[in-house]
């Protein structure tokens, strides 16, 4: 098939989803026309695999250059010139609207829209009155509808009253490529920690609703409990109060600011807990890269993290904002070998089970020849 994907190109659990499984699908033969601003965060390239750049004109009249209209502008030309079948956009807004509105405007009338949620573009942005009716046309005018989380679909149908069908696909990851890697492949700094002190890790966009404030604090009673060390894991508009926090609190020399990281396996493969204690997460990508390299995971209950999480077997899930008890759960599974193995154990089965790619692409492929044949 040819397929064009829409997506973000900045780090973040849609960017990463989009760019991955155009990937697998290119491998298994598939065209993919990625169309965006920039390269998307993660892109490798392949010999199918093709990028086609948005160019924004700069004109004074304007006070915010008009992106979106540009990116309609190119999907039109991108559906003509490279007769897709599939347009894949991730993000229902604006994404599911600049795809609309870029088939008016192409001559190609066969292409059909998959829109695939991801959750903020639903809890927050979509949700916000200024955009609220948009993304509600944008999701009904499209051909397809996924989601990442039965939780999600189903807060997708309450808030926006979709009435048209919203398939759940869960998001996936390549257990070949996450897996705990051995000790010459972590990096050097962290190797005198190795087996003195237990490592802690959080990766995220640092946005508000990831409550990366709570990561510190959490760290900081685990730390009081267990010589620890903390990897923070992206960049963010909260970073630099995360970075005042920790100094606040007299962790500096514990808490590692890594910045954003192409490659985070070799970091997992190091740690020992994930820190998940988000406020929203319609699935939470990082969980299952996490789980796939054997790290147990203390998360919140909330969203679609209850689908991937299993409290008790891969991890801990607590209520939003209850730190003491994400921090006596991190502490038990750290003084606890035996339960920390078999967390880490049942955690990789789950993802291999579960959320692989093996396990997760023919749903898209499926998905993908129903709506062309409109069966759907």
């Amino acid at each position: 098939m040819k397929i064009g994907v829409v997506c973000f190109s900045f780090p973040g659990g849609s960017g990463v989803l989009a760019t991955e499984l155009g990937r697998h699908l290119a491998l298994r033969g598939h065209m993919i026309h990625f169309i965006s601003y920039n390269q998307p965060f993660r892109l490798r390239f392949h010999e199918n695999i093709f990028y086609h750049q948005v160019n924004v004109p700069q004109y004074e009249l304007f006070n915010y250059p008009p992106y979106y209209l540009a990116l309609s502008n190119k999907i039109a030309e991108v559906v003509d010139s490279e007769e897709l079948d599939i347009l894949h956009v991730h993000y229902a807004f604006p994404h599911s609207l600049t795809a609309y509105l870029g088939l008016q405007v192409a001559r190609n009338k066969q292409v059909k829209i998959i829109t695939t949620l991801h959750g903020t573009d639903i809890t927050l942005v979509g949700n916000n009155p200024s955009f609220f009716r948009l993304t509600q046309f944008g999701m009904e005018s499209s051909h397809g509808l996924t989601a990442v989380s039965d939780s999600l679909a189903e807060e997708t149908r309450r808030v926006f009253g979709i009435k048209k069908p919203i398939k759940r696909i869960y998001n996936f990851v390549d257990p070949q490529e996450y897996r705990q890697l051995p000790c010459e492949n972590i990096p050097c700094y962290m190797h005198e920690w190795l087996g003195r002190e237990k490592i802690l890790i959080h990766i995220s966009n640092f946005r508000k609703v990831k409550r990366v404030d709570d990561v510190v604090r959490v760290f900081k009673l685990v730390n009081e409990a267990i010589p620890s060390r903390l990897l923070l894991v992206g960049d963010g508009p909260t970073c630099n109060a995360v970075q005042e926090l920790v100094e606040e609190l007299g962790l500096s020399g514990r808490v590692i600011f890594l910045g954003v990281q192409d490659n985070v396996v070799p970091l997992l493969s190091a740690a020992d807990l994930l820190l998940l204690p988000s406020e929203k997460e319609a699935f939470g990508l990082v969980a299952i890269e996490a789980m796939a390299c054997k790290v147990p995971v203390i998360a919140s209950n909330i969203g679609g993290l209850p689908e991937v999480v299993r409290h008790g077997e891969t991890g801990f899930l607590s209520s939003l904002g209850d730190v003491e008890d994400m921090a006596a759960n991190a502490v038990r599974i750290l003084e606890e070998p035996e339960l920390h193995g078999q967390m880490a154990q049942k955690a990789r089965q789950r993802v291999e089970k579960e959320f692989s790619v093996d396990r997760i692409l023919p749903d898209y492929l499926q998905y993908y020849e129903e709506i062309s044949a409109g069966t759907e």
